[in-house]
């Protein structure tokens, strides 16, 4: 990626806490990532968090092909290079459907489970991918700018809220201290999305890829994310099985 795109992402991502990144697949990578993820959709969420409403699909590297691309993008590995140490691990991946009539999400910061007190860097990373347009009937992801500074607050009614509308092919990318959550769908159709998120190589990630992730997808994955998978070193040695690299696991068939 040119130094001077990163530039601007990260100077927008340091101000206000999230950045749009517009049309970065192609028509028919977003057709793809549909046709792929639609016979999955056969669930939808057991809590008002993961939405009654709402169709969610995990451990989706077993399931598709389809969502990889933008995993492992290049306009926002460098981002994440800039932000997170080497070796960061995705912590989750999921396709999300809002479907008509679903509330909008309980506000929250993707890091929050990590007890370290506020304010101070994120701890972690994700984009929110447009399958289908985002726009401000259908459940567009709800960002409060600015509040990846905050200390330790609550969001109250006058703070600003601003709807990440942006066009299919498109990403929101946002820190982990960043209050946000998923809109209110009041149209009559529903919001297709992927999200991915990604977190120091230190933490422990919200989804055990290690034992969800079967071997033999992890060979034929790219090499960042296999790496993001956890078959890396964080140095010295976390990440280490029998002493050796993880890598070495994938030598053998089983």
């Amino acid at each position: 990626m040119s130094a001077a795109v990163v530039d601007d992402d990260l100077a927008v991502l340091e101000r206000d806490g999230y950045v749009i990144l517009d049309n970065l697949l192609t028509e028919a990578e977003c057709e793809d990532v549909r046709a792929a993820v639609t016979p999955l959709l056969d669930r939808t969420g057991r809590n008002t968090f993961e939405g009654r409403l709402t169709q969610r699909v995990y451990s989706v590297l077993n399931k598709t092909r389809a969502c990889d691309r933008m995993v492992d993008h290049p306009r926002v590995l460098a981002l994440l290079d800039r932000l997170l140490l080497p070796n960061y691990l995705l912590s989750q991946l999921q396709v999300i459907n809002i479907q008509p009539g679903e509330d909008a999400q309980l506000l929250h910061h993707d890091d929050g489970m990590y007890p370290v007190p506020r304010p101070r860097p994120p701890l972690s990373a994700a984009t929110v991918w447009a399958i289908d347009a985002f726009t401000e009937e259908n459940g567009a992801t709800v960002v409060l700018p600015g509040t990846n500074r905050w200390g330790d607050r609550q969001p109250a009614d006058d703070d600003a809220r601003v709807k990440a509308v942006m066009s299919p092919s498109s990403c929101v990318f946002f820190v982990g201290t960043l209050w946000h959550g998923g809109g209110a769908n009041a149209s009559a159709d529903a919001r297709l999305a992927v999200t991915a998120q990604y977190c120091e190589p230190w933490l422990r990630p919200q989804e055990a890829f290690t034992l969800s992730t079967t071997r033999d997808t992890v060979r034929v994955v790219s090499e960042d994310i296999r790496r993001m998978l956890g078959y890396s070193i964080h140095p010295p040695f976390l990440g280490m099985v029998d002493g050796m690299h993880p890598k070495r696991l994938l030598d053998g068939r089983s």
